[in-house]
């Protein structure tokens, strides 16, 4: 899979969603900015919790929405491994292939 092609086309495809549902896609985008702004712990955190749990309930995109947003949010790829071994410690086998999908869009999204 190519990750930054992915990452463009669902933003395509929830900027659709968007415009069909207005009101609910700028609540869901409330609570997400009062989540990232608010709490004790820093956004990079934060971005690591969602990640452990997309890889967890397998979403591929949102797998790769949050290692873009750990990028940004300043990540290293060993801050991601070692998260990535805490999911593969809970979620067993269905994590490790998650967990290589989430490594897989780091290496592209950083040019490795």
């Amino acid at each position: 899979m190519n990750y930054p092609d992915y990452i463009a086309a669902t933003r395509d495809q929830t900027r659709v969603l968007a415009k069909t549902l207005p009101d609910t896609m700028k609540g869901f985008a409330g609570l997400s900015r009062a989540v990232k702004e608010g709490g004790v712990l820093g956004v990079k955190e934060k971005e690591f919790v969602a990640l452990g749990i997309a890889i967890g309930v397998r979403c591929e995109p949102c797998i790769a929405f949050h290692v873009e947003a750990l990028m940004k949010a300043g990540a290293t790829r060993e801050e991601l491994a070692d998260v990535l071994a805490m999911a593969i410690q809970m979620g067993g086998g269905p994590a490790v292939m998650y967990a290589a999908k989430a490594l897989d869009c780091w290496d592209q999204l950083a040019g490795v």
